[in-house]
């Protein structure tokens, strides 16, 4: 399992809660669509963090590369629908930060550290 995360501020006229609506509609359809798996939306508490962190973090799981690969591939052909539910919640971003995480040790570095 890797934890694609994303941190974010909104624009200073978005409201928290439309964001929080419009991420949970876009990602909802992700999910339908099978692309993408569990997913959090978490959001900095008493503004407790250092510069270097955004207002919100999303966490999205994927199983691998290539589901992330796919996941961006199926976004790229979706039609009218899929780009109004996208506009709706990328529309409040106004920063964004994007990181790719997977656990470790991961199984193959654990299996081959066994080996030695």
């Amino acid at each position: 399992m890797n934890v694609y995360t994303c941190q974010i501020d909104l624009k200073k006229d978005a409201q928290a809660m439309l964001f929080a609506a419009a991420l949970e509609n876009w990602m909802t359809h992700l999910q339908a669509a099978g692309v993408v798996g569990e997913w959090s939306l978490l959001r900095r508490k008493l503004n407790l963090a250092s510069d270097a962190y955004r207002d919100f973090l999303l966490q999205i799981e994927v199983s691998d590369m290539a589901q992330l690969d796919q996941a961006f591939r199926w976004v790229g052909q979706q039609g009218d629908a899929a780009e109004t539910l996208y506009a709706r919640m990328h529309d409040m971003i106004d920063r964004a930060d994007f990181a790719l995480y997977r656990p470790f040790p991961d199984p193959e570095r654990a299996e081959r550290l066994a080996i030695i």
